[in-house]
C-alpha cells in the first residue's frame, strides 16, 4: 500500500532539507525504516503548521514528508513502522483522479453563454480581468495552443512558477490537449489576463497508473510549492487562486474512517493539514465537488454516501457543485454533506457547456471538472482589485455564498449550496466595503 510518512528529524536535518541550495535525499532523512520501501525520486517535503511561520521556524519545528510504500494488510508491520524513531504518523496516499462526467448528454449553450451570465463585460469595464493574480490549474497540464486557439484570446502561462512533480517531463503550456486543458479554458471565461501556473500533478509516472492519476503525495508537492510561489509576492498585493478539479473516489487506497492514517475524514492527514496553511498564507483554493450525484453518478464512486470527501470538503476550500446555463442542477454533482466539513458544496458554477473541445468537437466541458475552474476564473478577476491582504480567503468566500443567487431551498441545501454564483452582486457588495474604507 501507497503511504506518505511523516518525520521529524533532526533540527538541522530539517533545515537542509528546506535549503534548496543543498538539498538533501530522502534516504538521508529516513535511514532504515522497518517495513517501508521508500520511493526515492519524491523529495522530502516539509509539512507547515496551520498558521504560517517563518522559514526558520519551520526548519526548526516541522516535519517532513517522504513516500513510498509498506505491506498490505500487515498491521503488525505498520505497527513497527509506525513505532520506529523519528516517525510521527503513516498516511494514506490515495490514487487521485479526474472528476470527469458520466453523461453523455450534449452541451447546454457554449462558453459565450458561460461568460453573459458571469456579466463578463461588467467585469472588465470595472478593471476585473485577472491582471496579475496568478491562478494555478492543479490537473494534466495545460495545451495553451488549443486554448488559444479556441477561445480568440492569448493565455499567459508563467513557465518559472510553474511546476511538475518528480518523473514528470514536459513544459508548461505544451501538454497534451487534456483535462487540463479544459480547465484553464475554464477559468479564462472570467479572467482573460490571469497568469497561469501549470501544475500536472496528474501526471502519473508510477507502476501501474494511467495517464490521468497521480498519488495524493504529488498533490502535496504541488501546494509546497504554491507555497513558495505565495509568500514570495508582495504581501500588500497577495493573490494565487489555486483550481483542483479532481479527488479521491474509493476508499479502495485509504485506510479507515477512524484510523489516524486515514485521508477521507481526517483533518489531521498531511494534506488536509498543507490545505489549511495555504489558505492562511493567503491562497484560495477551490476543490470541484465530485461527480457522485445520485441522479447520474459516475461509475469510479465507491463511497455509499457523503462522497464529497477529504480536501474537497475542506472548510478552508471552496467546494463547487455545477449547473447548466439554463440554471439547473446537473445530475452527476455531488450532493453534501461533506465529511470535513458538513456544509458542502459551498456553491454552484456552471458546466456541460460547448467550450474548449478538449475531447471532441461537440465535447462539452463537463463535470464539476468545469464548474470548478469557472469559479476559479471569478475568483481570480476579483483578486484583480481585493487582495488577499485587504480581503482575505475566508471572509471572500463567506461573500461569495452571501452574494449567490439562489439555486435550490432559500439559504443553504446539499444540491446547490449557498446557491449560484453571481459576480454582479459580489462586485456590488465589495464596492460598498470598498467606499466604507
Amino acid at each position: 500500500m501507497r503511504v506518505v510518512i511523516e518525520l521529524r528529524p533532526a533540527p538541522e536535518v530539517v533545515s537542509a532539507a528546506t535549503e534548496s541550495a543543498s538539498p538533501i535525499s530522502a534516504a538521508d532523512i529516513t535511514g532504515a525504516l522497518p517495513g517501508f520501501t521508500l520511493d526515492p525520486a519524491f523529495p522530502p517535503v516539509a509539512l507547515p503548521g496551520a498558521t504560517p511561520v517563518s522559514d526558520s521556524a519551520q526548519q526548526q519545528t516541522g516535519t517532513l514528508l517522504v513516500r513510498g510504500e509498506i505491506p498490505d494488510d500487515d498491521r503488525a508491520a505498520r505497527t513497527a513502522l509506525a513505532g520506529a524513531a523519528g516517525v510521527t504518523g503513516v498516511f494514506a496516499d490515495p490514487v487521485i483522479e479526474p472528476v470527469l462526467t458520466c453523461a453523455d448528454d450534449g452541451p447546454v449553450g457554449n462558453w459565450n453563454d458561460v461568460a453573459a451570465r458571469l456579466g463578463r463585460d461588467t467585469l472588465t469595464e470595472a478593471g476585473l480581468t485577472g491582471a496579475g493574480v496568478a491562478l494555478a490549474v492543479v490537473d494534466t497540464g495545460i495545451n495553451a495552443a488549443q486554448v488559444n486557439q479556441v477561445s480568440g484570446a492569448t493565455i499567459t502561462i508563467d513557465a518559472a512558477r510553474s511546476w511538475n512533480p518528480a518523473g514528470v517531463a514536459g513544459k508548461a503550456g505544451e501538454f497534451p490537449v487534456d483535462h487540463g486543458t479544459m480547465c484553464a479554458f475554464d477559468a479564462l471565461i472570467a479572467a482573460p489576463r490571469a497568469t497561469f501556473l501549470d501544475i500536472p500533478a496528474l501526471l502519473s509516472t508510477r507502476t501501474g497508473g494511467s495517464q490521468m492519476d497521480g498519488l495524493l503525495s504529488d498533490a502535496i508537492a504541488a501546494f509546497a510549492h504554491l507555497r513558495t510561489v505565495l509568500t514570495a509576492q508582495p504581501e500588500d498585493r497577495r493573490a494565487l487562486v489555486v483550481s483542483n478539479s479532481w479527488g479521491s473516489f474509493s476508499p479502495q487506497w485509504d485506510f479507515p474512517v477512524g484510523d489516524p492514517g486515514n485521508y477521507s475524514d481526517n483533518p489531521n492527514h498531511p494534506f488536509n493539514i498543507i490545505v489549511g496553511s495555504l489558505d492562511a498564507a493567503g491562497a484560495d483554493i477551490l476543490f470541484a465537488a465530485g461527480n457522485c450525484g445520485r441522479d447520474c453518478p459516475d461509475g469510479r464512486c465507491a463511497y455509499p454516501e457523503r462522497p464529497i470527501t477529504g480536501a474537497n470538503s475542506h472548510p478552508a476550500a471552496l467546494s463547487v457543485a455545477a449547473i447548466d446555463t439554463a440554471g439547473g442542477r446537473v445530475g452527476y454533482s455531488s450532493q453534501g454533506p461533506g465529511r470535513l466539513s458538513d456544509r458542502k458544496p459551498d456553491l454552484c458554477a456552471y458546466s456541460h457547456f460547448l467550450g474548449s473541445t478538449a475531447f471532441g468537437p461537440q465535447a462539452p466541458d463537463s463535470g464539476t471538472s468545469t464548474a470548478c475552474p469557472v469559479l476559479a476564473g471569478v475568483v481570480a478577476a476579483f483578486r484583480t482589485r481585493w487582495s488577499a491582504t485587504e480581503v482575505p480567503p475566508a471572509r471572500l468566500r463567506e461573500l461569495l455564498q452571501r452574494t449567490a443567487a439562489e439555486g435550490g431551498a432559500a439559504g443553504f441545501d446539499y444540491d446547490f449550496g449557498y446557491g449560484i454564483v453571481d459576480p454582479g452582486s459580489l462586485l456590488t457588495e465589495l464596492q460598498k466595503v470598498a467606499a466604507r474604507a
